[in-house]
Order: structure tokens, then C-alpha cells, then sequence
């Protein structure tokens, strides 16, 4: 019997454990080609031989997801799986038609197939859209777990950009691993805060690996926290699933791939961000939340924002840096650097787009609705130093940092620049706390 022809269309990430858990040495599948998208520059390479296992002995190329119809036709695929998140449904259905009219079949893998079990008690982190709030969700539970006495390591959904073989498995326990693993600014984010908590975090490539090498880190290992990405489902089986909402845009936890999914399997829903939003947004998340998931808890939550100096906000005409992903396929348009704006009265937010370098001008194109803000876009060294250059060429009074590291620790900002700050706080009960006290209580810890 033939193998089926298979191309597994993905960003760097999803794609990879996609194969590595339903098509890696499975003798019914071929494997022709991965598709990129959302992310620069990591299409025209190859998943190396020692990532795809014994059946593609040269590897497996990585094309641009707009060759997709003449990769169907020159390789006689069957299947295409789409394999990435944060997604509007319209777009996904586009590309299943896409797919469908030049002859393949559609497929979209889900948790059962995909999802490997831990040794460790498990608790996850999703959200239903990037930019929800997933990360200072992971670290306001992290801080409960080691305020008990637990021992908690962290691995985050991957984001390997560079080589893949260095990155099969990484680990970060002090600041220098960052240099070490060569980390963009997104990694750093992602990274960064969690050596600063005292948490070790491991990410890269083969999930398998990586969660067995958490399972039995050298500083000991009570329970895992799955630190999600976008708004994809974990990649390992949930003892917990907490998954994070946004009433900035109401209505998108049902509206996109596969945020919904994430809001199906929550056993908590923590609604982020009512300080900030419209009530009457905050009413349509609730209400949503219970219609599709109404065993779910829901906690209520803030994110108070504090910077380290108001004075170079109130009154100045402010240039805001938020996060990139948060901008672009997150589609925000109101982030935490546009809120401290406000609270502290900035004159006027400065719009960058006459001051672009470089391949910022490509991101603007590619997502015309940011508008005003300057994504913190450091996928590469080039990326960096455009991203520098637009900063320092941009006629401000002063920087709005709103990324979750200091950029000015990685490129040289010649302005005042002041940074912001925000963490998660609930509002009334039930409290993370008291859930996990329960969830602690019912696995033995």
C-alpha cells in the first residue's frame, strides 16, 4: 500500500510537533514539505534528518506557504494539515479551499492525536488570541506554586527561528543561556521573565524530549506549567487548563483557530484586563465563556499598569512600543503601552510610520492595522537594528517601552525612554489561588 503524500502548513512551531507525534517513522505517510507563514525567514530551509527520524534521511524542505497549489500539484499530496494558530476563521476556510481546488484533502489534527502525557502533575496555560495576558497568568502561578514550597519548571511553546539540531532542546536557568541559545527578542521575552522569578523554562523543538528532560531537571521538578503560545492547545495533556480571555476583543474566543478550542477545554477562564475594557465586552466574554463552556470557572482579573518614570509620559508627545506579535497576527489595538499613555496623559502618541527602516516597512505592509504603535519586531539581527533605527529616527519626546523585557538592555535607545510594567490581579473570587489549593489537594501535593 502507497504512503500518502502529506504537507504539514505551519510557522515554526505547531508544524514541527505535528510531525514529530503523528507522522515521525509512521510508515503510512510521506511527508513532502512544510509550508511557513506569519514568521520571517524561516521559510527556504529544511526540518534536518536528525529532527525527521529515520524515514526522510535528507530531511524535509520548508517553502513559502504561498507556493502551496504548485507543491499540491508537483508532489501529488493527498493531505495538507493545517498546523498553526492564532488564525481567523475566515482565513483557515480560504486555505481549505485553497487546499480542496487543487486536489488535496484538508486536516486539522487535534488534542487526542497530538498531546503527550506527563509524569508530573500538569498544569496549562492557553489564551484565546495572542496578547490575552497568558504570560503573567503563567507568572502569578508560578509565584503561588514556590510561595508552597514546589518546585516548578516551565516549558514554553516553541519558537525556534534559528538552527533547529542546536535548538532540539534548551533549557534557561540564568540570563547567559539567552546569549547562549542565541534568543530573539520574542524568545527573550518569553524567557527572561521567568529566570528573573527563579523558575527554570525549557523550549525548542522536540516536545518529547524536552518534557523528559523537565520531568528530571537537576533542581528537581514537582509540577510542569505548560506556557502557551498564541492561542494554540497545549502540546501536552492537561491535569489543569487555564486559558485566558480578552474583552479588548470581545467576540474573538469565538472567532479564531484555535483560541475556541482552548476555551472549550478550560477547566478555568480567567477573563483579563476588566479594568481596562468596556464592561459591556467584559458581559459578551462571560457570556460566550458559559454558552460553550459552562462547567468552566471564570475569574475576573486586572492588569494595573505602573512605569518607572510618569514624568517622561504626562504631557509628552510619546513614541509607544508594544509587543510585536501582540500587534501583528494579534491584531491588538490597544496594548499596555497605549493604556500607560492614557493613565498618565501623554500629549500625543507619535505615529513611527514616517520614521520606518528596513524590514519594519515589509511588517507594516503585512499588517496594515497597527496603525500608530511600533511592534518590538527582533526576529533577527536585522530586524534589531531597523528596529533601533526607527526608534532613534522617530521625533518624540520620549519612548513608551511596553514589551515584557527592557529593550534598552538590547539596542541602544538614544532617547528618555520609560518602561512599562504590568501583572495580573484578580478581582474578587474564586482567586487562582484557592484553585489551585484545590487542584494541589486533588493530586496529593
Amino acid at each position: 500500500m502507497s504512503r500518502k503524500n502529506v504537507i504539514i502548513i505551519g510557522a515554526a512551531g505547531r508544524d514541527f510537533h505535528n510531525f514529530n507525534t503523528v507522522y515521525r517513522d509512521n510508515e503510512d505517510f510521506n511527508v513532502v514539505a512544510f509550508t511557513a507563514a506569519q514568521i520571517p525567514d524561516i521559510d527556504d530551509r529544511r526540518y534536518p534528518p536528525g529532527l525527521a527520524g529515520r524515514l526522510y534521511p535528507d530531511g524535509i524542505p520548508v517553502f513559502p506557504e504561498e507556493e502551496l497549489p504548485g507543491l499540491i500539484s508537483k508532489y501529488k499530496v493527498d493531505d495538507c494539515v493545517f498546523s498553526y494558530s492564532d488564525v481567523a476563521y475566515q482565513q483557515i476556510m480560504s486555505t481549505g479551499a485553497l487546499v480542496n481546488a487543487a486536489g488535496a484533502n484538508f486536516v486539522m489534527l487535534g488534542p487526542e492525536a497530538t498531546m503527550i502525557r506527563s509524569t508530573k502533575p500538569l498544569i496549562a496555560v492557553g489564551a484565546v488570541r495572542t496578547g490575552s495576558g497568558k504570560s503573567q497568568t503563567s507568572g502569578k502561578i508560578i509565584e503561588i506554586l514556590m510561595s508552597k514550597g514546589l518546585r516548578v519548571v516551565a516549558i514554553r511553546h516553541p519558537m525556534p527561528y534559528g538552527n533547529l539540531i542546536e535548538q532540539k532542546v534548551q533549557r534557561f536557568a540564568v540570563l547567559e543561556d539567552l546569549a547562549k541559545h542565541k534568543c530573539t527578542i520574542e524568545e527573550m521575552e518569553e524567557y527572561e521573565p521567568h529566570i528573573e522569578r527563579g523558575n527554570v523554562i525549557y523550549a525548542g523543538v522536540d516536545y518529547e524530549a524536552i518534557l523528559r528532560e523537565a520531568e528530571k531537571d537537576p533542581g528537581g521538578c514537582d509540577i510542569i506549567l505548560w506556557d502557551g503560545g498564541n492561542n494554540d492547545f497545549p502540546f501536552y495533556r492537561p491535569d489543569l487548563m487555564i486559558t485566558v480571555a480578552d474583552p479588548h476583543r470581545a467576540g474573538h474566543e469565538l472567532r479564531y483557530y484555535p483560541g475556541e478550542v482552548t476555551l472549550r477545554l478550560a477547566d478555568v477562564v480567567v477573563i483579563n484586563k476588566v479594568d481596562s475594557a468596556d464592561p459591556a465586552a467584559v458581559d459578551t466574554v462571560r457570556e460566550n465563556t458559559v454558552r460553550v463552556n459552562p462547567e468552566a470557572i471564570i475569574i475576573d482579573a486586572a492588569s494595573p499598569i505602573r512605569v518607572d518614570d510618569p514624568s517622561l509620559i504626562r504631557g509628552k508627545k510619546v513614541l509607544v512600543v508594544e509587543d510585536g506579535p501582540t500587534l501583528t497576527h494579534g491584531e491588538m489595538k490597544i496594548g499596555a503601552g497605549v493604556v500607560a499613555a492614557r493613565k498618565f496623559g501623554a500629549a500625543e502618541t507619535v505615529d513611527p510610520r514616517p520614521f520606518l527602516s528596513g524590514r519594519l516597512k515589509d511588517t507594516f505592509r503585512l499588517y496594515p492595522g497597527i496603525g500608530r504603535l511600533l511592534p518590538a519586531m527582533g526576529y533577527g539581527e536585522q530586524q534589531l537594528r531597523d528596529l533601533e533605527t526607527t526608534i532613534n529616527n522617530t521625533v518624540c519626546d520620549s519612548v513608551v517601552i511596553a514589551t515584557p523585557i527592557d529593550l534598552k538592555r538590547i539596542i541602544d535607545i538614544r532617547k528618555p525612554a520609560t518602561r512599562v510594567y504590568y501583572e495580573l490581579q484578580e478581582i474578587g473570587d474564586p482567586t487562582l489561588e484557592q484553585v489551585l489549593d484545590d487542584f494541589l489537594a486533588k493530586s496529593g501535593r
